[in-house]
């Protein structure tokens, strides 16, 4: 690991260097994309506006992109580059967690992934696959992360992809054979084991000392001082995953039985012979 660590920083200070400051600004624009306050601003947009499949999909993969983003950090307890070398400029500042991996290449993995997934389109693919490798670069160039940091996240985000991409039809036909309150004690149970295992990993790590040199690298680059054992985002996510699944049970149960109760009405005013139109959920 020493060895990464030191070849990282060596790389972020010639390519902060060759890159000039001119980069700044697209770099953190495409790190803004990779944020998880980005996905949470667009969700409703996606849901309401756009898809609403795609935007449950979405909002379940962020969630738990994050909560395995945040285990994984604490298993694994890096620094950032800018906590360690004073060479290196801290050009992304509100960074406080760990850095391996780095969560904004999972989440970019994971998410932009299954937008890519979702609509199954060459072109959708070529977007999400150059926005995802910017994103990752981008982190890098900001000295938020080292190259392996960005490497193990887009090897877990695409591991989660996966997993939703494989198991996301049956584990849903499976939740639809479910009446409403067994879906939403469902998503209230998933939502504990999140506590369970954000819960699990912290305790790991609950009694950690950050390094007074970390510390020092933080208030040297100016950037906000390292709270890498904090438990507030797993409750954020878990909350977040249960609101999602149970209002996406409730929203399905009350379209059905709008379309059922609709159905009847046109019944009633149509002759026998005379078929109902299929009235909109």
């Amino acid at each position: 690991m020493q060895v990464l660590i030191e070849n990282g920083i060596a790389f972020i200070i010639a390519f902060q260097s060759l890159a000039g400051s001119w980069l700044i600004a697209p770099m953190q624009f495409f790190s803004f994309l990779g944020n998880e306050e980005f996905f949470l601003l667009i969700l409703p947009l996606i849901y309401w506006s756009i898809d609403s499949a795609l935007g449950l999909q979405v909002g379940l993969i962020l969630m738990t992109s994050n909560l395995f983003n945040y285990a994984a950090k604490l298993i694994f307890a890096s620094p950032r580059p800018y906590w360690l070398s004073s060479h290196v400029r801290a050009l992304w500042l509100n960074e406080t967690s760990f850095g391996i991996p780095s969560g904004h290449a999972q989440i970019a993995a994971s998410v932009w992934g299954m937008v890519a997934v979702y609509y199954k389109r060459f072109w959708v693919w070529a977007v999400a696959l150059t926005v995802i490798f910017l994103i990752g670069v981008s982190r890098v160039f900001l000295g938020a992360h080292f190259p392996h940091d960005v490497v193990f996240g887009w090897l877990l985000g695409a591991a989660i992809l996966w997993a939703f991409a494989y198991l996301g039809q049956p584990v849903g036909a499976w939740l639809g054979k479910k009446k409403t309150s067994q879906q939403v004690l469902i998503a209230f149970t998933g939502s504990l084991l999140f506590i369970a295992l954000g819960g699990g990993s912290w305790s790991l790590r609950r009694a950690y000392q950050v390094p007074e040199t970390w510390i020092s690298g933080a208030l040297l680059a100016g950037a906000h001082l390292p709270d890498p054992v904090d438990l507030s985002g797993v409750f954020t996510s878990a909350g977040t995953l249960f609101g999602l699944a149970a209002g996406a049970a409730w929203s399905i149960s009350t379209a059905g039985i709008r379309f059922r109760a609709e159905l009847r009405a046109c019944r009633k005013t149509q002759f026998q012979s005379a078929p109902c139109a299929m009235p909109s959920a």
